[in-house]
């Protein structure tokens, strides 16, 4: 019998084959922007966020759409220079090469995919 073929990795530092809630994989620090990255490759990057309220990520443009989804907490998200305001259980796509970044209103998690 032949041995089985490895599968490559692809999302890494979270539960497989159990129910799980992605907020509870990232903790918030006070003053800090906590991250875990869950898969990245040549297409896809996803990473969880905790940001304390205040913190941000400042404007910045991507080679691919990048999709926010709320977890926990409300965020202002500034598109092309217009303000969005997204809360738990919101998203927002940040268009390809669009200039873009975020500030916690309140303390706040989030998903971010990255589609390259």
């Amino acid at each position: 019998m032949e041995p089985l073929a490895t599968a490559p990795v692809l999302m890494k530092n979270i539960p497989k084959s159990e129910v799980f809630s992605a907020q509870d994989l990232v903790e918030y620090q006070e003053g800090q922007v906590v991250s875990r990255t869950i898969c990245q490759t040549k297409a896809v990057t996803m990473t969880l966020f905790a940001f304390w309220q205040g913190e941000g990520i400042s404007s910045h443009t991507v080679p691919g759409d990048a999709l926010v989804q709320v977890l926990d907490g409300e965020a202002a998200v500034t598109i092309a220079g217009t303000e969005y305001l997204v809360a738990e259980g919101q998203s927002i796509v940040m268009p390809a090469g669009s200039p873009h970044g975020l500030e916690a209103k309140s303390r706040f998690k989030m998903l971010l995919t990255l589609v390259k």
